[in-house]
């Protein structure tokens, strides 16, 4: 059994999250969604309120699952049995961050492996914070993100 997770902070899941969750989905027998802290990006939502986000989201998927984790991504795949992390790939910028990312945990963990998915085009200019800039300035995310996350975006901005 191929088990995977696709590490992030997912503040808020997006759907270009979804796009890549979808596609792990069909290629591993499990996915877990695994929301990490990132100290270099300041949240707008609890880790507990991106996991009820997510929940909601990925219901249809029936072997995609979400948790909170902490620490090193390559420590905590090896706790949950898992030797794939997927990261998602929009654009060159994108690519060269994941690519000293995922040497660095070659290094840590060579029985870890990263696998990247390109994003969709549709959804190449697609982040989170781009959906959280727009959100604040009362935009409309209606193509950006699923309706229950834009609601808890739209509560957040009240």
């Amino acid at each position: 059994m191929q088990k995977a997770i696709y590490p992030g902070s997912f503040d808020p899941i997006t759907y270009g999250h979804l796009d890549i969750i979808e596609r792990a989905a069909d290629v591993f027998d499990e996915v877990v969604v695994v929301i990490m802290s990132n100290d270099e990006k300041k949240g707008t939502f609890t880790n507990e309120e991106r996991m009820d986000m997510v929940q909601h989201v990925i219901k249809k998927f029936k072997n995609v699952s979400v948790q909170i984790g902490h620490g090193l991504t390559v420590d905590y795949a090896r706790s949950l049995g898992a030797n794939i992390l997927i990261r998602g790939i929009r654009a060159v910028t994108d690519y060269e961050y994941e690519m000293q990312l995922a040497t660095a945990n070659m290094v840590l963990a060579p029985d870890v492996h990263t696998v990247f998915l390109v994003a969709k085009p549709e959804y190449s200019f697609l982040s989170s914070s781009t959906a959280k800039s727009i959100a604040s300035y009362k935009g409309d995310i209606t193509a950006f993100v699923p309706n229950y996350v834009k609601k808890k975006l739209e509560e957040k901005y009240r």
